[in-house]
């Protein structure tokens, strides 16, 4: 494979980045009265202006050249046609069958898996119902009003950021909570908001072994039984979604209350799995189906649209445009809707857990940049935070700001306001504003020349600033889904231009594997020598304290 700084197409985006180096965003937009027309588009509920982007037809023609030449659309057929692209790990990437509502079998290893989903959607269905009819009671006949799931990283992250963005569509009558963190303070603080004869704990595994996950939920069972509930009650206060039914049984979770996980399924692309048994619980299974078919849309969409007129594929080139040849290393992303305020957290680990890799698919490690670091917030309150640094500061920070035209509590004019003030960053970081606009407006105030002069440095704003407009009507489950599925397929698209597997972790077995040889320590006599002397330091410090 011929590497993304190798590729016929990248001489002529250096050569284009030179050009647009020296070009104002200003100057782009008074020269072509049809921008805002030529760089946007809509796909499945979501409306994308791409035009105060440092872009002209001869970049994105080349952006789109050597996608072609890094073999993109193979790479995309490749993962719907359950090929196992999972290079490292040998396994299909197929997180999309989850939300496919077609008739076509979708085939892993010669098998239809379709049947295997409309079945545990079945089930989950099912449970959902229970609980919310009451039929679902506890050990003393009560029926469920706390629901807790206990998992971490892909078994949370996408779980919490849809149930936060679907909160107009909340059951009510129910009070739902995680445990993620090891750290105890976490679940102990959820113990003291739940009642265990109403409580239903759900305990996201797959290998039903993460130590995280493990602890909490040995926790919670331990919780269960101080608070009186009988051993062979247990199981009417946990579900379990796994694949490991021996420990789930040995934990004294029933079977029929475990549903399944697929290989084929990685945890970061899970909240569309039984994973998202919760955000049914929450929201009822109907709109659970919703948002898996938002995001089905977008799949769509991304399969069958060209690269010239794929959202995720021009979000996605547009990205290794200013991470490989503008220098860019971090992307913002600001959602101007209080219920997405999760959006960046989900983000973070779809992204960088994704692609923050250094070694190719052939074992030779890259040449060029990687992953950007994805951060951000909502506004209007980041406004008053780190946009400072967006506007005047040094780096480069593309920006991709989310702001749906209408809300779900249109109250007075804070829609409006809101709305206007994503606009206003957007236009703001395009434009900037120069020293000459800034003395005209001093003296307009009536300032003095001297403090003019003294002013005016620390005024001029540089504009020039790209970012992206992604406005959808309202966050809907539809929209939800596709806004997930669309940041999905966007690392999927830069993944395969930079050659490496955006499904496998390695870097994160590391620390897991350390972290046992450290507990061994921590819990062993005496004085560890064994180590490197900051690790012997602060073992032997933590010993200190809890002998």
């Amino acid at each position: 494979m011929t590497p993304l700084s190798h590729l016929s197409s990248s001489s002529k985006l250096v050569e284009l980045q030179e050009q647009m180096a020296g070009t104002h965003l200003r100057d782009l937009f008074a020269a072509d009265a049809g921008r805002f027309d030529k760089y946007t588009m809509e796909a499945a509920g979501l409306f994308l202006d791409y035009s105060k982007n440092l872009i002209n037809d001869d970049v994105m023609a080349a952006l789109v050249k050597i996608a072609e030449e890094a073999k993109l659309p193979e790479a995309i057929k490749s993962m719907f046609s359950g090929d196992k692209i999972n290079y490292t790990e040998k396994r299909a990437v197929l997180h999309t069958a989850l939300r496919n509502f077609d008739d076509n079998p979708v085939l892993v290893d010669g098998e239809d898996v379709m049947p295997k989903i409309r079945d545990t959607h079945k089930r989950m269905r099912e449970i959902t119902e229970q609980v919310h009819s009451g039929d679902w009671k506890g050990f003393t006949g009560k029926p469920v009003k706390h629901i807790v799931n206990i998992g971490i990283g892909g078994s949370y992250l996408g779980l919490k950021t849809a149930i936060n963005a679907l909160t107009p569509y909340h059951v009510e009558g129910l009070e739902h909570h995680y445990v993620a963190n090891i750290d105890p303070n976490e679940i102990c603080e959820v113990f003291k908001k739940i009642d265990p004869e109403t409580t239903l704990f759900i305990v996201a595994s797959k290998s039903f072994g993460t130590l995280e996950t493990l602890q909490n939920a040995q926790a919670a069972r331990s919780w269960m039984l101080e608070k009186g509930c009988a051993e062979t009650d247990i199981r009417k206060h946990f579900v379990a979604i796994s694949t490991n039914l021996k420990a789930i049984d040995q934990f004294g979770i029933a079977q029929e209350n475990t549903l399944p996980l697929w290989d084929w399924v990685g945890g970061r692309y899970s909240l569309w799995s039984t994973i998202g048994l919760m955000t049914s619980l929450v929201v009822g299974f109907d709109n659970f189906e919703r948002l898996l078919k938002g995001a089905g849309e977008m799949d769509k969409h991304f399969a069958e649209a060209p690269l010239e007129k794929n959202m995720p594929v021009i979000l996605g080139m547009l990205g290794i445009w200013y991470q490989n040849y503008f220098g860019a290393e971090s992307q913002a992303v600001i959602s101007y809707d209080y219920f997405l305020r999760d959006l960046p957290s989900h983000l973070q680990q779809m992204d960088m857990e994704s692609n923050g890799k250094r070694t190719r698919q052939d074992g030779s490690t890259v040449e060029y940049q990687t992953g950007a670091v994805i951060w951000g917030g909502t506004g209007t309150n980041d406004q008053h935070a780190y946009h400072q640094l967006i506007h005047q500061g040094t780096r480069l920070i593309p920006v991709d700001f989310i702001a749906p035209t209408t809300s779900h509590n249109p109250l007075g004019e804070q829609h409006p306001w809101l709305f206007a003030n994503a606009l206003a960053q957007s236009q703001a970081m395009m434009q900037g504003k120069t020293e000459e606009e800034v003395r005209a407006e001093l003296i307009a105030a009536g300032k003095p020349a001297e403090e003019v002069d003294a002013l005016a440095p620390h005024k001029v704003i540089p504009g020039n600033r790209p970012n992206n407009m992604i406005v959808p009507e309202k966050v809907t489950p539809e929209v939800a889904g596709a806004l997930l599925a669309m940041y999905e397929q966007k690392v999927y698209v830069q993944g395969t231009l930079w050659q490496v597997n955006p499904f496998d972790q390695w870097g994160v077995e590391l620390g897991k594997v350390l972290g046992n040889q450290v507990y061994d320590r921590l819990k062993a006599e005496g004085q560890t020598v064994d180590q490197d002397s900051s690790t012997n330091g602060l073992v032997n410090r933590f010993k200190q304290f809890n002998s």
